[in-house]
């Protein structure tokens, strides 16, 4: 195919006819080849980008009006000629006046195109025009979104892209710590490349514009002009931070009123880019290299694999070359599907219980039995199937949290090697983000309060690069998460005087240390002398530990002075489907979750016995533990009052002192679909949702934690009228 110019493009174009339906598909992949490979100045980018899109709803029969859709193409195609024309005149103008960088714009025209044979979209750039100054946008000035833009592949291109910029930020971080890493420079590039050249093929030029100075601060590290320094990491990170930035408010204008704002720093930044020298390095970063990032693959030494991880996240993010096809779906169908499936399980539980089909109305159907039976094996492998779909990796996450990481260090001061472990540990997509935020509180504050100064740590014997550790794995049904340091450990002593000051307690005789050590969840807690703006101010633990119990989990602390801090998180694998054992208490039903229950047992009257300031008490094979009657608790009528006419179950919760529940009697284990209670019953203390049991009744799950709580504390909170339907 004879290559063309952009004239000659723009030539072409004015001579087809609104039917030269052959030739205005081959002239739209032209145009496409040059917005996608960036082969015009940054200006002019849109502009082609334009009269392709224009051309390719003529050539896909998508406009009723052609000679119009036409007429627009050759002008958008006009403008972009005289856009490059422009840029010509800037370049000569700048060689004339002797400045240092010439623009290679005037070549640009020239460059051949090839009709229809598309590039890589990850080739580098074919030059190196200047684009226009975009240093001169204002923080705050609003665009708005392309009148002719596809909504659908802009939604497409946010997904993308926010996977584009995550790899781009992870590889950056590997980069700093190693930064001879070729193929996390590539990764980064080709990630800001990809943004670049979709965005202005959709219009978006103050993306595209920015995308294209972070792009090039790359590729003058992977061509070796410039080392990758601390400045030169910091440029970079708040690069990917501003391209989050705009794709967050080109999602919100998608929702919205279609209009895009400048983010604040915008204009410093790409300006910053634009002019970055590497003798100045000082006023960019503190100081490099102060956080080091471990991941599974480089504990073991494989340093290739460690540098293969981002470019691999990022093929299969575009490619689809991981060895699966997949396909986005979006998270309110899902959400939807297995809203669904758990009202199938229901329907199929009831079905089940049908006296006509469990032969408790007289004579036993053996064939319908039998359907049902199947009909029952299917709906739970249905089930399963859509909750793993609903399964997604801690990595991302953990990605997050090494970015806060070397952030957190570098204000801090401090030297701090970063290790994960498990980070394809999978957990229910809908909990991820309610631990984000408890996780974020707890790493920072393991790093400015756990964590001592460098000196402080060699004056003490340690290295003086302290260590982070998080670690994700699956244990008894549970998802847990430790997050370990290696700093002082806790101030045992210095909780308990806070404490006493605070009027949380009057003495700590008889605590635990895990009881004590709890003691910094509560509201405005805080052992630190002085408030900064990484700490100090008494909030966050009380929210970390609220966060994490509305997941139905659990957080406990170990801790050892001189040693470090770790801190444990238990959660269940899911909120939709909860395992539990059914359990009678007068005429109400409860539903224990088994991961709380250690066993059950009929108490002889031997073990039963009153402890002053503790209540009742049991003792079994020489352990003591306190007694809950769940009938007083929540104001049951009708149940037993002697344990030994009932049960006790013994619950807990990893490092939760163990605590025995008096009930009727046992009916059954059941895995359930947990539903709220709904707005009109609101919370109800002790009580963590409700699930509609195979004969139509309803079950309430409880939250054990809050149950032993409430128990030990002696207090009763009776169940609103509208909840007892168990009867």
């Amino acid at each position: 195919m004879t290559p063309l110019t952009l004239d000659d493009a723009a030539a072409l174009l004015v001579q087809l006819e609104p039917t030269d339906q052959e030739d205005i598909a081959k002239l739209r992949e032209a145009l496409a080849d040059l917005a996608l490979d960036v082969q015009v100045p940054l200006a002019a980018q849109p502009l082609v980008a334009r009269a392709a899109r224009l051309l390719g709803e003529l050539a896909d029969h998508r406009t009723d009006d052609r000679e119009a859709t036409l007429a627009a193409a050759n002008v958008a195609l006009d403008d972009a000629v005289t856009a490059v024309e422009a840029a010509e005149r800037r370049a000569a103008a700048r060689r004339d006046g002797g400045e240092a960088r010439a623009s290679s714009a005037a070549a640009t025209t020239t460059a051949p195109i090839v009709v229809p044979e598309m590039p890589s979209p990850v080739a580098p750039a074919a030059s190196s025009s200047t684009p226009a100054p975009a240093a001169t946008v204002v923080d705050g000035s609003v665009d708005t979104v392309p009148d002719d833009s596809d909504l659908d592949l802009l939604r497409d291109f946010i997904i993308e892209s926010v996977e584009c910029v995550a790899n781009s930020e992870a590889a950056l971080l590997t980069l700093e710590a190693s930064p001879d890493d070729a193929e996390a420079v590539n990764t980064v590039f080709r990630a800001f490349h990809t943004v670049k050249g979709t965005s202005a093929f959709l219009g978006l030029h103050r993306m595209a514009g920015f995308a294209h100075e972070a792009e090039s601060l790359l590729s003058r590290v992977r061509d070796r002009e410039i080392a990758y320094t601390s400045g030169c990491a910091e440029l970079s990170l708040r690069s990917v931070d501003m391209l989050k930035a705009m794709l967050a408010d080109i999602d919100r204008a998608l929702a919205g009123d279609r209009r895009l704002v400048v983010p604040v720093g915008y204009s410093a930044l790409i300006a910053a880019l634009a002019s970055y020298d590497p003798s100045h390095d000082a006023s960019l970063a503190a100081s490099p290299h102060s956080v080091a990032t471990t991941s599974t693959a480089a504990e073991s030494g494989d340093d290739t694999a460690r540098r293969a991880a981002p470019a691999a996240a990022t093929a299969g993010a575009t490619t689809g070359t991981t060895g699966d096809s997949t396909v986005r779906v979006r998270t309110d169908r899902l959400d939807r599907l297995i809203d669904l499936i758990g009202e199938l399980v229901i329907a199929e539980s009831m079905i089940a219980g049908d006296p006509l089909v469990s032969g408790s109305a007289g004579g036993v159907h053996h064939d319908l039995a039998r359907k049902v039976t199947h009909a029952g094996k299917i709906t739970r492998e249905l089930q399963e199937l859509a909750m793993s779909m609903r399964m997604v990796p801690l990595r991302t996450m953990f990605s997050k949290l090494t970015r806060l990481v070397r952030d957190v260090a570098i204000k801090a001061g401090k030297q701090v090697e970063f290790v994960t472990d498990g980070e394809d540990t999978e957990i229910d997509r809908n909990m991820v983000d309610i631990l984000g935020d408890p996780l974020v509180h707890m790493v920072r504050n393991a790093i400015d309060h756990g964590l001592e100064a460098p000196d402080q740590r060699e004056a003490a014997g340690k290295a003086r690069q302290g260590q982070v550790r998080l670690s994700a794995y699956h244990a008894g049904g549970n998802v847990v998460v430790e997050l370990r340091d290696d700093g002082n450990g806790l101030d045992r002593d210095r909780i308990i005087r806070k404490a006493i000051e605070k009027g949380l307690i009057e003495s700590d005789k008889g605590m635990s240390d895990s009881e004590i050590f709890a003691l910094i969840f509560a509201p405005g807690f805080s052992t630190a002398d002085t408030v900064t703006d990484l700490s100090g101010r008494g909030v966050g633990m009380d929210v970390v530990r609220r966060n994490i119990e509305s997941i139905r989990g659990r957080i406990d602390i170990a801790s050892a002075p001189g040693k470090g801090t770790t801190f444990t998180i238990r959660l269940p694998l899911t909120l939709a489907v909860t395992d539990g054992m059914l359990v009678r208490v007068g005429t109400e039903r409860f539903i224990v979750p088994t991961v709380n229950i250690h066993m059950s047992f009929r108490p002889e009257p031997s073990m039963l016995s009153t402890v002053v300031g503790r209540g009742e008490v049991v003792m079994l094979r020489g352990e003591v533990m306190p007694m809950v009657r769940l009938h007083r608790l929540f104001g049951v009528a009708d149940a037993v009052e002697h344990p030994t006419d009932g049960l006790l179950m013994i619950v807990g919760d990893g490092e939760q002192r163990r605590t025995v529940l008096l009930v009727d009697e046992l009916l059954g284990q059941q895995q359930v679909v947990a539903k709220s209670l709904g707005e009109w019953l609101g919370t109800v203390r002790g009580i963590s949702g409700g699930a509609i049991l195979g004969d139509g009744r309803v079950g309430l799950i409880l939250d054990v934690g809050d149950v032993v709580a409430l128990g030990q504390s002696g207090a009763s909170v009776p169940l609103p009228a509208g909840i007892a339907l168990a009867a």
